[in-house]
C-alpha cells in the first residue's frame, strides 16, 4: 500500500503501463507466430507482407525499450533466413 500521495500515483502509473506493455508485447508476439505461420504455408505474398508487419512491431517494442535490441534483431533474422529460404 502506498504511504504518500505521489506513491499511490505512481501506483496507478505503473498498472496503467504494464497494462500497455503486456498488450504490445502480446501484439509483436502474435506478428511473430502469423509470420512463422505465413512462412510455412509457402505462400511468398503473404510471407513477405507478414515478415514486415513482424519486424515492425518488434521494432517498435526496441523503441518502447520493453524488448533488447538483440532479441528483436534476433528475431527479426531468423524469420528473414526462413523467408529467404522459401526462394
Amino acid at each position: 500500500m502506498a504511504n504518500t500521495k505521489s506513491a499511490a500515483k505512481a501506483a496507478r502509473q505503473a498498472e496503467k503501463h504494464r497494462a500497455r506493455n503486456v498488450a504490445s508485447r502480446s501484439k509483436a508476439r502474435s506478428a511473430l507466430v502469423d509470420a512463422a505461420a505465413a512462412i510455412a504455408s509457402g505462400k511468398k505474398d503473404e510471407a513477405k507482407a507478414s515478415y514486415r508487419a513482424a519486424s515492425a512491431a518488434v521494432s517498435s517494442l526496441v523503441n518502447k525499450r520493453l524488448v533488447h535490441r538483440n532479441k528483436a534483431a534476433r528475431h527479426q533474422s531468423r524469420l528473414a533466413k526462413r523467408l529467404k529460404a522459401m526462394a
